[in-house]
């Protein structure tokens, strides 16, 4: 009974993990729509500091659809293991990518569709690999968790790291160099996680009637929950402010889906009982998701022409031997004679007699 009551928790944390990725994903189409109506009939766009879009029934749908598919992402992590859930937020990029084509009619290239398709391929192979976490069932385990001496070691080498990286990193490379403050919200993103894990529990017991409301521990992931948010969305608007987005979103998935996974193979030790296969099998299936979110970004405003093809696959190319049967085919040196043909040297000698005649 309770491996069958993991496996139907498994599901349940995927499928809210999967349904946040959608809702996510089509929160940001809903926005977009909204705001392009507002610029059709002339008012105030949100850039130039104009409010207009309050009035806008889709850019409140949008708003809607993120609040549930945060909500989603919030309770995955009380079901599945944060090494599953993480990853699989890379699929509202997918959702968001294939949408805007659709709808806003925003173009997708031959390497965004390739991205779409790694990632799908990345989720499908980490989902069959997913680790299973040790059961954490209640406020007392997780305490107890938090109290091992690999986490605390872990915590406090985070956060001396992001107060080098703030302090001293910051003010001489921040400016310069996107690791830098990407690396603080990662960092911090990690902690992030394990505190929504540890309210998600919370709100289990808290729904089955336990007094979780008296409890300290509650409280106090809140409040480390709270200032955790509010340090990762003040850097990333800086790093997202100071660098193209491009660049910042594909470095800040992989270096926070490394934290977060890190983090919790050591707080619920998630890779402790899985066998090498499964091991392989989910670092090959974060790095194909990574790929694809590097081709989705890294090239979004490359043209691809026919051009870039091989001759073989290029339009009216369709036979390789094609050129070498035209009879107007220029011919290499290679394959020029090394000595004049007779014809050319008698028709010289020829000139050269009328001109002395």
């Amino acid at each position: 009974m309770g491996a069958a009551g993991g496996r139907v928790g498994f599901y349940v944390g995927l499928g809210l993990a999967l349904a946040s990725s959608a809702f996510i994903g089509s929160s940001f189409i809903l926005k977009k729509k909204g705001l392009l109506r507002l610029c059709r009939r002339g008012r105030a766009r949100a850039g130039q500091g104009g409010h207009a879009y309050l009035q806008e029934w889709l850019w409140w749908a949008g708003l809607l659809c993120m609040g549930v598919g945060e909500a989603a992402n919030f309770a995955a992590y009380a079901f599945a293991p944060a090494t599953l859930v993480t990853p699989l937020g890379a699929l509202s990029v997918l959702v968001s990518a294939v949408l805007s084509s659709t709808f806003l009619n925003e173009q997708l290239n031959v390497h965004g569709k390739i991205g779409c398709l790694l990632s799908i391929l990345g989720s499908t192979v980490m989902v069959i690999h997913a680790p299973q976490e040790e059961e954490v069932s209640s406020l007392e385990s997780m305490a107890e968790k938090l109290k091992d001496p690999g986490f605390i070691v872990f915590a406090v080498c985070v956060l001396v790291s992001c107060l080098l990286l703030i302090f001293v990193a910051g003010p001489r490379y921040g400016q310069s160099n996107v690791l830098v403050y990407v690396l603080v919200c990662s960092a911090i993103g990690s902690l992030s996680v394990s505190c929504v894990k540890g309210l998600g529990i919370a709100l289990k017991e808290l729904f089955s009637g336990k007094p979780v409301l008296k409890e300290p521990l509650g409280w106090v992931l809140l409040v480390c929950l709270v200032i955790c948010i509010s340090v990762q969305i003040n850097y990333l608007n800086k790093a997202l402010d100071i660098f193209n987005t491009s660049v910042v979103t594909p470095v800040y998935y992989v270096l926070f889906t490394t934290s977060v996974m890190m983090c919790s193979a050591i707080l619920f030790k998630e890779w402790q009982h899985m066998v090498l296969d499964n091991i392989i099998g989910t670092i090959s299936g974060f790095l194909t998701i990574v790929s694809g979110i590097f081709l989705l970004h890294a090239f979004r405003d490359m043209p691809f022409t026919p051009d870039l093809l091989p001759l073989f696959l290029q339009p009216g190319r369709t036979d390789p031997r094609a050129s070498w049967r035209s009879p107007d085919r220029h011919q290499s040196c290679q394959h020029q004679p090394l000595l004049p043909s007779e014809d050319k040297s008698s028709q010289s000698t020829e000139e050269e007699e009328e001109e002395e005649g």
